[in-house]
């Protein structure tokens, strides 16, 4: 699966972070669920490789790592068996390795240099991050222009308000947001925010 079929899949990328395992795995049924196949969970608490782990037992699910900064976070995640890798920025130091490892990798751009070290790369397709407070879509639609061929996810202060007008602009493949998943929402709260989250690009 090439990361431009994952980014494809689903208009929304759900931004997770998950304090306790034990939640991951409703988490995901109820995403799946609701439409969000594509699940991103973050390396930002110690329960995340465990959560990886429980998700990936959903039927259906497509299971990434998020924030992914370093080659032994990277290590860690290939050993987990997480089918797509995010990291909020770009260096050969750790795109090298990923690419090598053929697991589909979409890292972190925030101007035109991030964009043509990934083209240098081989790379086409970018989370543009933080997207909000990088001058929002007004910039993206700037920095899309001279680099005609490449795709992007932004993630970073895209709510469900604003994430049409994200997806309606046709370099944009997906967005990655949290607003699906607000702290203290049930299962059902979930589904149904997932749900709406889907139907975004009909």
């Amino acid at each position: 699966m090439t990361i431009e079929t994952i980014m494809q899949t689903s208009p929304v990328i759900p931004v997770l972070v998950i304090d306790d395992a034990a939640t991951a795995r409703p988490l995901a049924e109820a995403l799946v669920a609701g439409g969000l196949k594509v699940l991103e969970v973050t390396l930002r608490t110690p329960a995340a490789l465990e959560a990886i782990a429980e998700m990936k037992q959903v039927e259906g699910a497509i299971i990434g790592a998020g924030t992914v900064v370093s080659t032994a976070q990277f290590e860690a995640v290939q050993q987990a068996g997480v089918e797509f890798i995010v990291s909020p920025g770009l260096t050969e130091t750790l795109a090298q390795p990923i690419l090598g490892s053929g697991i589909p990798f979409l890292p972190g751009i925030a101007n035109a240099s991030d964009i043509m070290r990934g083209m240098d790369l081989g790379l086409t397709h970018f989370k543009f991050f933080p997207a909000q407070a990088n001058g929002g879509l007004k910039a993206l639609k700037a920095l899309a222009a001279p680099f005609y061929q490449c795709r992007f996810c932004p993630t970073g202060g895209i709510t469900e308000a604003t994430a049409p007008d994200w997806l309606a602009f046709d370099p944009v493949l997906c967005v990655g947001g949290s607003w699906v998943t607000p702290t203290g929402a049930t299962m059902a709260d979930v589904k149904a925010k997932a749900h709406a989250a889907a139907g975004l690009r009909g």
